[in-house]
């Protein structure tokens, strides 16, 4: 059909509601809104057209110009953290999907950031749980670690200062050297499995004094806090 002013009319009125920078073909006149799927479908066939254009050879002169090393071997990592090793499958997929040195590095960055943390904290938990059950197996059962625990409790909190406490209720080690502490005092009983007498006694006063060192409550330095658990275990016998 010829086009006339009637039609030329009808179609500038309906453009008149169209914004400027949408073409005509993805306007919907009527609905006085963009046409999403005419958009998306253009929009795929660009990028396909787009994709069969660049040759794999042009590709791969693309790919050195934005830095990309010529093998997955020229990536340099900086590791972020001693829990990380550099990962050669990983840098040869990485590789493969045309990732610059700086985007390699982040997924390491982000790897440490995000991954390494919580598997740590799984980690520590898991340790937690089996040093708990070593607890209940020395102390002869649930029930019995039940009572020797809230003992534990009520004598740290009373008798050391609560970051020492804290310190020693979390291993168990500390928890053994705990209880070694308040079996001197109060003259109990309870007897653990595996525990031998007493032998080369060491000064409390002394072991003491080493907890309220900053590098025991503050600092937790691992080193100063087995030399005072096994402090405790040398004077109460522990295992």
């Amino acid at each position: 059909m010829t086009d006339t002013y009637l039609t030329a009319e009808l179609e500038n009125a309906g453009a008149a509601d169209r914004p400027q920078n949408v073409p005509a073909k993805f306007w919907d006149a009527e609905k006085k809104e963009i046409r999403i799927d005419a958009l998306l479908g253009s929009y795929a066939a660009l990028e396909k057209k787009l994709s069969g254009m660049v040759p794999e050879t042009d590709r791969g002169r693309m790919l050195k110009l934005i830095g990309v090393p010529d093998t997955p071997e020229g990536y340099q990592v900086n590791l972020p953290c001693d829990y990380l090793e550099v990962d050669p499958d990983l840098n040869a997929r990485l590789h493969g999907k045309g990732f610059t040195p700086e985007q390699v590095q982040e997924v390491y960055d982000l790897a440490a950031e995000k991954l390494v943390p919580m598997i740590l904290q799984m980690a520590a938990e898991f340790q937690a749980e089996r040093e708990i059950e070593r607890l209940v197996e020395s102390f002869g059962g649930v029930e019995k670690w039940r009572d020797i625990s809230k003992q534990l409790q009520e004598y740290g909190v009373r008798s050391l200062p609560l970051q020492a406490f804290e310190g020693m209720a979390c291993s168990y080690d500390g928890v053994m050297a705990l209880y070694k502490m308040m079996q001197s005092e109060s003259g109990s009983s309870v007897k653990i499995r595996g525990e031998s007498s007493p032998s080369d006694p060491m000064d409390e006063k002394s072991l003491r004094k080493m907890m309220q060192d900053p590098r025991y409550w503050r600092d937790r330095n691992s080193a100063f806090i087995e030399k005072v658990t096994k402090g405790f275990e040398r004077l109460y016998g522990g295992k």
